[in-house]
Formats: C-alpha cells, sequence, structure tokens
C-alpha cells in the first residue's frame, strides 16, 4: 500500500500582503541559495537555504506556531522544504501559491540584493531628513591637507581590514553615538561616517546627527564605491579601532550620549521592559519575541543575560530580515551603556518594528558566558564517524576513487581550504551532485565542524546506498592535526550559488557592475511606493 502525503496548504500573495499590512506575525521564506534569492524576492522575504534548516530554523523562527509561508522559483525545494518544517514541529507551515512567480502574476514588487528592508529604509530616511554628504574628492583634499576631520567606518570589522578609507577608523554602527566623543572630542572637528555603499554611512550620520553630537556630520556619498569611482586608492589590512581604554571624560561622555540615545528613541516610540517583562513574554505562546545582546561580541561573550542572542547593533539595523525573518515579532534589546541598544531600537521602530529596550539592568544580570548556545535539531539517524586520521590512513592506501570525501560547506570556505580530493556539494543540490561524482565505496561528509554534514549522511546513504560516514571534528579538525589541504576551486559537484557577490565588498568588482549598485539604491524608495507593505515612517 502507498502512502501519500497529505497536500500542504497555499496563501496567495494577497494574503501575504494583508498580513505584512496588518502588522501580523508571517515568516516569508525563501529556501533557494543566496544567489538565486538575491536576483529576485519580495520585500519582507528572509532567505533560509533549505540544505540549512536543521541548523538555522529554531533560532531564526524560534515559536513553532509562527505562520510560515515557503516559496521558490520552480526549483522544486519549497515542498520538501515545508515538509521538513513540518517535522520540525511547525504547526503553520503553507506554500505560496505559484511560487515566486505567483508573486509576480499578482502584481507583487520584486527586489534584487540582500538586506533589503534595511537599505530601502536608509534610501527613505536620506530622501526625508537630508542627511549631509561629501563627495568623495572633497573628502579626500579635507585628508590631504591634514584638515580637522575624523574618518569613521561604520562597517563590520572585517569588512573595515578588507579596504578602509585612508585614516579611517573602524567603528561599527551602534557604537558611533558611544564613541564619538571620544574620537572627534573637538566640536569643530567634521566627523565623516563612511560604509561600503550608502546604508550604513546614512544611518550612522544621522544617528549622530539624531543624538545632538555637536560636529558637523557628512556621509562619505556612496562610500568605498563612490571612492573608488573616483579613482581614489583604498587601503587594506587596517586596524584602527576605537578604544574600549576609559580616560577622565569617558564617564561624562556616556552619559551625554546615553541621554541623548533615550531621547531619540523616545521620540521613535521605543518601549520599555524590565526583567518581570521578559518573563511575561517568555510565557507569551502566540507571540514570537527575539532578545538580542546589540553589544559587541567580545562584550557578549564576557557576559550577557541568559537567553539574549548577540547581534551587534549596526549588524542588526543592516541585517534585521537575517536576525529576525518573522515580520511582526517583537524584538526586545539590551546592553550596559544605555546608548547602544537605545540608539538601534529608535532604527528598528522607525522601520515598523515592535521593538523594547531593557531598562533597569546590573551588572549581576550578565550571568551567562560564552557563545549562546545554538539550537539544532535531532538527527533522525545516529552517524557514523571517522577521524581525520583514519581518514587520512584510508586515502592514502585505497585505490583512487574507493573513498568519496564530500564537503558540505560554504563555497568560501572551500575554495579556501578543503581536504585533497573533497568534492564541494551544496545540500540542496545533493542529488545533482552525486550525479557528477563518479560512485565510490565509502563517502565520507564534512563541513567546518561537520555540524551540517551530520544531517546529509541519511540522505547520501539513500541515493547511493554506499556506506557513509562522518569526519569527526570537520575540517576545521582536520586542519588542526596538520593534515594535508587543498585549495581553490578544484572539485566543484555543485555551483557556487550558495552567496551572492556584493558588487561592494571587494576592489575587483567592474566598475559598471558598482554604478548598477549606486543606480539601484537610488531608485529604492519608488520601489517602497510601489510596493506599499512597508510601514516605515522616518522621525
Amino acid at each position: 500500500m502507498t502512502y501519500t502525503l497529505p497536500s500542504l496548504p497555499q496563501k496567495t500573495t494577497s494574503d501575504v500582503r494583508n498580513a505584512l499590512l496588518c502588522q501580523q506575525e508571517i515568516a516569508l521564506i525563501d529556501v533557494r541559495e543566496e544567489h538565486p534569492f538575491a536576483q529576485a524576492h519580495p520585500l519582507f522575504a528572509a532567505n533560509l537555504p533549505a540544505g540549512k534548516l536543521e541548523i538555522e530554523v529554531y533560532t531564526r523562527i524560534p515559536r513553532r506556531s509562527t505562520a510560515i509561508v515557503v516559496y521558490d522559483d520552480g526549483e522544486g525545494l519549497a515542498e520538501p522544504a515545508a515538509r521538513t518544517l513540518q517535522r520540525l514541529g511547525y504547526t503553520d507551515v503553507a506554500l505560496l501559491a505559484g511560487g515566486l512567480q505567483g508573486w509576480r502574476d499578482a502584481g507583487g514588487e520584486i527586489f534584487i540584493d540582500v538586506n533589503v528592508p534595511s537599505k530601502s529604509f536608509g534610501e527613505l530616511v536620506e530622501a526625508e531628513r537630508h542627511t549631509p554628504s561629501l563627495p568623495a574628492q572633497e573628502v579626500k583634499a579635507l585628508i590631504d591637507r591634514k584638515a580637522d576631520v575624523v574618518v569613521l567606518d561604520a562597517r563590520r570589522f572585517d569588512e573595515y581590514q578588507t579596504m578602509s578609507i585612508p585614516t579611517g577608523i573602524s567603528v561599527p554602527g551602534a557604537e558611533l553615538v558611544l564613541r564619538a566623543r571620544a574620537l572627534a572630542p573637538r566640536p569643530e572637528t567634521q566627523i565623516i561616517v563612511n560604509c561600503a555603499g550608502r546604508t550604513r554611512s546614512i544611518i550612522g550620520t544621522q544617528s549622530l546627527i539624531n543624538a545632538g553630537l555637536p560636529n558637523p556630520v557628512a556621509a562619505l556619498r556612496n562610500g568605498t564605491i563612490g571612492w573608488l569611482l573616483a579613482g581614489q586608492e583604498l587601503e587594506r589590512g587596517a586596524s584602527r579601532r576605537f578604544s574600549t581604554q576609559p580616560t577622565p571624560d569617558t564617564h561624562e561622555q556616556r552619559a551625554i550620549a546615553a541621554q541623548g540615545a533615550r531621547q531619540v528613541a523616545d521620540r521613535a516610540g521605543v518601549k520599555r521592559a524590565r526583567a518581570e517583562h521578559l518573563h511575561a513574554f517568555s510565557l507569551q505562546a502566540d507571540r514570537t519575541t527575539y532578545l538580542v545582546d546589540v553589544r559587541t561580541p567580545e562584550e557578549f561573550s564576557l557576559g550577557h543575560i541568559p537567553g539574549f542572542r548577540n547581534t551587534p547593533g549596526g549588524q542588526l539595523v543592516q541585517e534585521t530580515d537575517h536576525t529576525a525573518p518573522v515580520r511582526g515579532a517583537r524584538l526586545v534589546l539590551a546592553d550596559d551603556d544605555g546608548v547602544r541598544a537605545n540608539m538601534s531600537a529608535s532604527w528598528l521602530a522607525q522601520m515598523g518594528w515592535d521593538v523594547w529596550v531593557v531598562d533597569g539592568l546590573q551588572p549581576a544580570d550578565f550571568s551567562a558566558t560564552g557563545a549562546a548556545p545554538q539550537q539544532v535539531a535531532d538527527l533522525q539517524e545516529p552517524a557514523q564517524w571517522i577521524t581525520p586520521a583514519q581518514l587520512a590512513d584510508r586515502l592514502k592506501q585505497e585505490n583512487a576513487g574507493d573513498t568519496a570525501v564530500l564537503d558540505i560547506t560554504s563555497s568560501i570556505n572551500y575554495t579556501l581550504r578543503h581536504i585533497p580530493g573533497a568534492w564541494f556539494v551544496l545540500r540542496s543540490q545533493l542529488e545533482q551532485a552525486l550525479q557528477t561524482i563518479p560512485k565510490a565505496r565509502h563517502y565520507v561528509l564534512t563541513c567546518g565542524s561537520s555540524l551540517l554534514a551530520q544531517y546529509a549522511a541519511a540522505d547520501v546513504a539513500r541515493i547511493t546506498g554506499a556506506h557513509v560516514q562522518i569526519l569527526e571534528g570537520g575540517t576545521q579538525t582536520w586542519v588542526a592535526q596538520g593534515l594535508p589541504l587543498e585549495h581553490g576551486e578544484t572539485r566543484l559537484a555543485s555551483p557556487r550559488i550558495d552567496r551572492y557577490r556584493r558588487p561592494y565588498e571587494g576592489t575587483d568588482s567592474p566598475r559598471e557592475a558598482m554604478q548598477a549598485y549606486l543606480d539601484w539604491e537610488f531608485g529604492l524608495v519608488e520601489q517602497l511606493g510601489r510596493d506599499g507593505t512597508h510601514g516605515f515612517r522616518v522621525i
């Protein structure tokens, strides 16, 4: 007797739009890889690739009764992903009727690139507040003549190290209001805020203005892209960072920053929470609450409130769709200074989120240490393991092709380093990949830590009928034991579609691509108007 799975419910484009307009909780999930996602998606779609559901979804969609709508663009990923979500305990899972094409056919607006809600909001802020900016040539002239100017880079430190404006100092996002007075103590000092493109420099500049900083402040117009398009050189490998060492003026500067940040948060309608609210929120079965510590990862590791996860404030505002894919959810922010949470919350409130900041925190509240635990799905079948030393011996002694090593890591990690002879495989493309890999008697799966590899083992065994093992500790343990490595695109069994190459993340993008990216950003406000679901307001 053949058992037929019941059909999955469907929700229309109109259903999703109505939920967004009514500010109901909904997670519109695109289960394709990041590159195809970046080519076309609805405004509030969140990218959660089908191959990573077991290790990401419990953190990103914490409430199991959340209304989830899953789609692809005809690749056949959506229905299996929806059934996986049901198996993982989610009770309100539906397919988007017609998938992405159905959204198009119903007149839904289509956006490109990633982190689009934040980027489009940044453009709206500039349009409504006329955020001041200076062109690259003018900023370079200020630097060259050693004018009284400070350049603050609002990106993550790793992005800053890749390429930066000469003399620029790394002060990521929400750190700006907290640190700017120490970095530019003279009110006459011109402050320039930059990022790679436009969004974080606009938000950073407007944050300093909103918080009442006395200095003249301007964004570097079009960021490092604008700098390169002006024919100017960037630095690489810079390491200038804001100082965390206290000075005689630190206490007063922080107090002034905290007062300004609180006033901005109040204007934006940020709500206030205390410890008793956190307990009440945890008991609400019909609401999703994200608990976010917006300080630096180093501070978070040294001590944080139990149950909170770490996303630095600037990153949270820039990548809200990643941290909180459930639109309409509640966000609760915490820090230990009264600045970073309030400034981050002020922007999130303007972006239409129900956002709270925790008040009255004491040092004893930050009792948890280390990284927040990662909640992953239980394995359906027990894994069989092989140590790096055992695998190395087997690969030496066996005939070539007897054992196939499948690396389920990101394509970036694979090209940086992998086990000699290993194949790059996307879990979402597993069946197609195995058709291109010569059939072997044994398969060994790995990734960075072998966490994701464990979930692919049963599928590889089912497809191949062969013996399947998992590498203990993953490739990082192989590396730590000093075993041989390969580099580059030596064996790609899957296309490199797991990551979208941003036109602003390196210095080798074609000028046409960088200019096209800027032109796209300039058009986002008009797209927001056509879409009509954003709910943004600018104070």
